[in-house]
């Protein structure tokens, strides 16, 4: 007899239909207690229907759990005699470590549920096990992203492989697919596949009412598309703001509203293009975007060094804390100091202060000993910078949650985003019809991000309760990095303690390698026993959302196992349901311009 392993479904469903037809009609006689109907649950939507393994899949999808083959054997005929379908999460699930330091996510959950049948000597199917409960959850809405649910037809891959010889950049290929099938949700297989096909296919190779239209669709867009409402409504704690990005061939700056959401991805929270950018077309722009957003303004904002936007922020967003891009200023020092005699020291001596100074009189000290070292005191452009301290360094801004970011960074690769959509030739109304095809990407990408979230897990790193907890609810992009910080754990190490009346101080020495260099730094952490409060003086956590490793040593030392909830933020969850995530994507792409 031949016996064939995880078989793919697809390749039962062309040849073996006919018997499997049979495989369903056995239920009453096989199963007690009135499990006749949950047994063909597995099987088909109706009881006592005679269907084949398709409706396996069809109610699979229903439902949204994963199925696979998991063996199967056919006699010297060539009938197939024994047929065991599972869920594809089956199989022993990975320990809490792992000799990798960059381990594959995995699906297996250890689920149980199966369905095992046979051919009996008399042609007829009999049910020999069933086991119906899951261990995990099930999302219909997630199902066609499984692998096992994933295919290109004949007649995709026919236009990825045309339009490749064509030189088609491959996500225009897959865009055409996506219109051409109705939506994502009617797609078969995702970007990723495609590359994979590409890629291999290329081995085996030898060798004008633009203005009208657009504010129509503007306008439509303020009044119709709720989702960046309900993203901006989950992700309004910090925002990005950038207008460097030309978009076509007017020379318009593309200025988009850039966000983070649970994974870390980029989200975009709106956009705008603007034919000046002073104080006044920034005004115009921000209370607009602040209206469609029903009045909530950012908690935080990070901009370049642009005063007409300073400005505007604080006409209209008086209350948000704003701070400059760190990358911004940093960049323009070969700019200002490119003659000077000693330019590398002084680079250096700034990039020390920025990044090492933990303590605001720290800073200022240093600045002003930097100062009077190289008689920098007439350098208009360091003044005004030590003037705005506050908006720029990094311990002037520490205790404020800025999702880890310091710079525009999330902008510009919003806008490199956009690099495979536009181009500097590109007129506004394919701009407009571009840019939704960029927005439903991202979506897209959001999804597929969500249900790895949903699907997978990756193993800790160590056997510490804590980074259980922390892998348990957070999305698989967050874990990696509070990973990050247990593994680099080892690196630190408590050199004093100091007792007080109601808290305990520490002071946790941070080793440094680089270069074949060592440096060390020191934090002060203080530890609350009765409430279990950390604080660190690095103030990472207020910062990014995530405890540092300092504190995560003193939690150790204290044997603390169960981190209190305020740790662990829910904007970095996988198990919250949230609203923008239930909204269909629904775009109609541009009205046509009037007569």
């Amino acid at each position: 007899m031949e016996d064939v392993e995880d078989e793919p479904i697809d390749v039962l469903m062309e040849s073996d239909t006919e018997n499997i037809t049979e495989f369903v009609n056995v239920v009453e006689d096989e199963t007690s207690g009135g499990m006749g109907y949950k047994c063909l649950r597995w099987v088909c939507y109706l009881s006592m229907k005679k269907i084949c393994i398709t409706s396996t899949k069809k109610y699979a999808y229903a439902v949204g759990f994963p199925v696979k083959k998991r063996n199967s054997k056919k006699g010297e005929d060539g009938v197939l005699r024994y047929l065991t379908l599972t869920c594809s999460r089956e199989g022993r699930l990975n320990g809490n470590t792992s000799s990798s330091l960059k381990p594959q996510p995995t699906v297996k959950m250890g689920c149980k549920a199966r369905i095992a049948a046979s051919l009996d000597i008399l042609g007829n199917w009999r049910i020999n096990a069933v086991h119906l409960e899951y261990n995990h959850e099930t999302s219909p809405s997630k199902f066609r992203l499984y692998r096992c649910n994933r295919t290109l037809t004949a007649h995709v891959k026919k236009k990825l492989e045309v339009n490749d010889l064509a030189r088609i950049p491959l996500h225009k290929s897959y865009n055409f697919a996506v219109v051409e099938a109705g939506g994502y949700e009617n797609m078969t297989c995702i970007e990723k596949d495609c590359w994979n096909y590409v890629e291999r296919v290329r081995q085996l190779r030898l060798g004008e009412g633009d203005a009208v239209a657009i504010q129509s669709y503007f306008s439509r867009m303020q009044a119709q598309y709720n989702r960046c409402r309900l993203v901006y409504k989950e992700f309004d704690d910090v925002v990005t703001f950038d207008t460097t990005y030309l978009t076509n061939k007017y020379d318009l700056p593309f200025a988009p509203f850039v966000g983070v959401n649970h994974h870390g991805q980029s989200t975009l929270l709106g956009c705008g293009l603007l034919s000046n950018e002073d104080t006044e077309t920034f005004v115009w722009l921000f209370r607009t975007w602040l209206q469609c957003m029903y009045g909530e303004a950012p908690q935080a904002i990070i901009t370049d060094q642009d005063r007409a936007m300073q400005n505007a922020i604080e006409i209209v967003f008086p209350k948000t804390k704003h701070r400059w891009c760190l990358w911004h200023i940093l960049k323009k020092l070969l700019e200002k100091f490119g003659y000077h005699v000693d330019k590398g020291l002084i680079f250096g001596a700034i990039h020390e202060l920025v990044y090492d100074s933990q303590l605001e009189q720290e800073f200022e000290e240093g600045w002003m000993a930097m100062i009077n070292t190289y008689s920098l005191q007439q350098n208009n452009w360091l003044s005004g910078l030590y003037e705005n301290r506050g908006r720029w360094v990094p311990c002037f801004l520490k205790i404020t949650f800025w999702v880890g970011m310091s710079t525009t960074q999330r902008s510009e690769s919003m806008n490199a985003f956009l690099d495979g959509y536009v181009h500097s030739k590109t007129l506004l109304k394919q701009f407009v019809e571009q840019y939704e095809s960029a927005l439903r990407n991202k979506v897209e990408k959001e999804l597929q991000a969500d249900f790895k979230s949903f699907s997978q897990m990756i193993p800790c790193a160590t056997q510490f309760e804590m980074e259980e907890q922390f892998r348990s609810v957070y999305t698989i992009s967050k874990f990696r990095e509070v990973k990050e910080d247990f593994t680099g754990k080892i690196y630190y190490n408590v050199i004093s303690t100091s007792e007080g009346s109601s808290k305990t101080t520490y002071n946790v020495r941070e080793t440094i390698m680089y270069g074949g260099r060592c440096k060390r730094k020191n934090c002060v952490v203080s530890f609350v026993r009765n409430n279990c409060e950390v604080v660190c003086s690095c103030h990472l956590f207020e910062f990014r959302g995530i405890l540092c490793r300092h504190t995560i040593v003193v939690l150790d030392l204290n044997n603390v196992t169960c981190i209190p909830d305020r740790y662990i933020l829910r904007r970095w969850r996988r198990d919250v349901r949230r609203a923008h995530t239930r909204v269909p994507v629904n775009y109609a792409g541009l009205e046509t311009t009037p007569a």
